[in-house]
C-alpha cells in the first residue's frame, strides 16, 4: 500500500526525527519568519520520507492524516492553512508535556471526540483533564546508537537541557546551579553559555561527546521523560535526578541510577560514582538494559503504525 500522507510541524526535532522511523510521508509546513515553520531545517539528518512544503501550498495539497504537537499548531495554524476539507480528516494530537497551569484541574486545549490525544508518558495523561477526546500513550522509541558506547572518563556529570537559564526553576535551573557548588557538572545545550556551559552540540555529534562523562544528571522538576535521558540510558550511562513524573518508573535508585526529592541528598552519590567507575559502569549497563526494552524504536513504530491506522481505518505500511 502507498505511504500515508501526513501533515505536522517541526516543534521537537528529537522526537520528530524519531517519528520519521514510520516511514510514512511527513510533511513539514514552512514559512520564512514564522515560528513552527522552519520545516526540515539543517539540524538533523531527516530522511527522505521528511519532506518541506511551502505553508501556501497546504491548502492545495492532498493529506490523509493531520498531525498537530502544539497548542499554537490546534488553535491557531490549522484555521490559517488547512483547507475546510483537511479539517475533515482524521487528526491526532500529541501532547509532549503535562499540563503547565494546574497540575491536575487544566482541561487539555483539544475538546473533540474525533480526535485521537496522544500522550508520550502515562504521567502527562494521568495529569492533563482530556475531557471527552480520546487518548492513548505511546512512549517513546529511540534507537540505540551505532557508533557510540559509555566510557565515562571525564570524571565529572554532563546536564544537557536548551535555553536552562530562560527556562527556569520547572527545568531545574536552580538544582543545577546549587548542586555544582558541590559536584563537578558541565552543562550542555542552547544557550547554555549563560550559564558558563559548553554551549550547544549538534544532535547527530552529542551521543559521543557525552558518553565520556562520568553520570548524567537530570534537575528537570517538572516535564515529560525527557528524551536526553533516555538518549543517555542507551549509552549505558548511570542518571541521576529528582524522584518526580514519569522519572520515578524509569530510573531504579541502587540498580540504574539513583532519584531523590531533596537534591541534597544526590550529592552522596554523584561523589561515589565519581571516585568508583567501575560502579557507575555497572548502574549505566542496567540503564542501557532496561531503555533498549522498554524505549525500543520497533516498539514505537508499532504503537503509531495501530495509531494511525486507528484513526484512519488504512493499514500503516511500514
Amino acid at each position: 500500500m502507498r505511504p500515508l500522507r501526513i501533515l505536522t510541524w517541526h516543534v521537537h526535532g528529537n522526537y520528530l526525527w524519531y517519528l520519521s522511523n514510520i516511514r510514512h510521508e511527513i510533511y513539514l509546513p514552512v514559512a520564512k519568519d514564522r515560528p513552527g515553520y522552519g520545516g526540515r531545517g539543517t539540524t538533523f539528518p531527516f530522511r527522505s520520507n521528511v519532506i518541506d512544503i511551502p505553508a501556501e501550498n497546504v491548502r492545495a495539497t492532498e493529506f490523509d492524516c493531520i498531525i498537530y504537537q502544539h497548542r499554537q499548531n490546534y488553535v491557531e495554524d490549522r484555521l490559517e492553512i488547512l483547507s475546510p476539507e483537511h479539517l475533515k480528516l482524521p487528526q491526532v494530537a500529541i501532547e509532549h508535556d503535562p499540563p503547565q497551569e494546574h497540575p491536575t484541574n487544566t482541561k487539555h486545549y483539544v475538546d473533540d471526540p474525533n480526535v485521537l490525544l496522544v500522550h508520550v508518558t502515562a504521567f502527562n495523561r494521568l495529569m492533563w483533564d482530556s475531557g471527552r477526546t480520546p487518548s492513548c500513550v505511546i512512549e517513546h522509541g529511540v534507537p540505540s546508537p551505532k557508533y557510540a558506547r559509555y566510557t565515562g572518563e571525564i570524571e565529572r556529570g554532563i546536564v544537557v537541557i536548551n535555553h536552562l537559564r530562560d527556562r527556569g526553576r520547572r527545568l531545574g535551573v536552580d538544582v543545577f546551579e546549587q548542586l555544582r557548588q558541590d559536584v563537578p557538572l558541565d552543562l550542555v545545550g542552547m544557550q547554555s553559555e549563560e550559564l558558563g556551559g559548553i554551549g550547544e552540540v549538534p544532535p547527530p555529534e552529542l551521543a559521543l561527546f557525552e558518553a565520556r562523562y562520568r553520570f548524567f544528571l537530570n534537575p528537570i522538576r517538572y516535564t515529560s521523560l525527557g528524551l536526553a535521558v533516555i538518549e543517555a540510558m542507551l549509552l549505558g550511562m548511570p542518571i541521576l535526578g529528582l524522584a518526580t513524573t514519569e522519572m520515578v518508573t524509569t530510573i531504579e535508585n541502587g540498580v540504574s541510577g539513583y532519584l531523590e526529592t531533596d537534591p541534597l541528598k544526590l550529592i552522596p552519590y554523584m561523589e561515589e560514582l565519581l571516585r568508583d567507575p567501575t560502579e557507575a559502569r555497572r548502574l549505566g549497563d542496567n540503564a542501557r538494559r532496561y531503555a533498549e526494552e522498554r524505549f525500543a524504536i520497533d516498539r514505537f513504530v508499532k504503537d503509531w503504525h495501530r495509531a494511525l491506522q486507528d484513526v484512519t481505518g488504512v493499514p500503516a505500511t511500514a
